[in-house]
């Protein structure tokens, strides 16, 4: 059984001088019909197998459904090649968008940091220009001299005065 099919397919194949199931003859340049290929008979296995095998695709009509959308045939394999460089331009601009975003995350992290650090030095700055003023005053000067007997300061036992000098 086997061996008939086989002879079937063998008997199928069209030969480089055949041309739509014509014969050429290569003297006269004429085509005859081929005896082995009648009206009735279905395509031959080379004509199906050389459709199956074609990548071609029937055309898009020209309007697009919601069925025809969701059902895929927007992305045929011409529609994909057209666009290829939609597609990339496309990726291209997401990756960019994806690392100015997180670009600009460090930023706000490394201002957030700098803002808590400035705070901090200006309420340190704060706390000790209020102990310098508090070691400063005149009560609590006096108070350490009076403690410090060793000292050769003395507090004034007059008001100071202005000296007016006349200009010449």
């Amino acid at each position: 059984m086997n061996d008939n099919v086989n002879t079937d397919i063998k008997q199928e194949i069209i030969k480089p001088e055949q041309v739509d199931g014509q014969t050429k003859d290569d003297a006269a340049g004429a085509v005859t019909p081929d005896p082995k290929k009648t009206d009735d008979e279905g395509p031959t296995l080379q004509e199906v197998i050389k459709e199956q095998a074609t990548e071609d695709e029937a055309p898009l009509s020209s309007t697009l459904t919601l069925r025809k959308i969701l059902g895929g045939d927007i992305l045929s394999t011409s529609t994909i090649r057209h666009q290829i460089w939609l597609f990339l331009l496309i990726a291209f601009f997401m990756i960019i968008y994806t690392s100015n975003r997180y670009s600009c995350q460090q930023d706000l992290i490394e201002i957030d940091h700098l803002t808590k650090e400035l705070q901090d030095a200006k309420y340190r700055a704060l706390s000790s220009s209020s102990q310098i003023t508090e070691k400063s005053r005149e009560s609590n000067i006096l108070e350490m001299l009076k403690n410090n007997e060793d000292s050769v300061l003395k507090i004034a036992k007059q008001p100071p005065y202005i000296i007016n000098v006349p200009d010449q």
